[in-house]
């Protein structure tokens, strides 16, 4: 697994299989939220699964599907709530990490410095910086 920490609530990471849940909980999470919608890709496992296979290892699964490059100011709520509900720490994930990452920041842009969001993104191996306009958008 690759994990990337954004702050002490959420972590992100690529795509993650069934098996991995066991080792997810291991290491100290205690709940997983995936931003990938079922059926992006023929060998990705459903989202059923692996909610199966969190339970199956004491976790609390969400799932937040959204499109990258299409995140709507709703699919930002949807994430802002959900993160809020679940026990931390969060174990996040999507095809690569990057909307993960970008649903995280653009949740976050009301009450983080802009440069610290994209510094801790970077920080963790995502480039948001093309986000910048809609960060500040959000901050006011």
């Amino acid at each position: 697994m690759d994990i990337h920490p954004l702050d002490e609530a959420l972590s992100s990471s690529p795509q993650i299989a069934p098996e991995d849940l066991p080792a997810i909980a291991a290491l100290g999470y205690r709940s997983v939220i995936s931003n990938r919608p079922d059926g992006e890709a023929p060998d990705q496992p459903s989202a059923a699964d692996l909610r199966q296979a969190a339970e199956a290892a004491g976790l609390i699964f969400a799932h937040v599907p959204v499109v990258g490059g299409a995140i709507s100011d709703q699919d930002i709520a949807d994430f802002r709530q959900t993160l809020a509900k679940l026990p931390k720490p969060v174990f996040g994930f999507c095809r690569t990490g990057t909307r993960t990452t970008t649903l995280w920041a653009l949740a976050n842009a009301a009450d983080v410095a802009v440069d610290d969001l994209i510094s801790r993104a970077q920080a963790a191996g995502y480039d948001l910086s093309a986000l910048r306009p809609r960060l500040e958008g959000i901050a006011g």
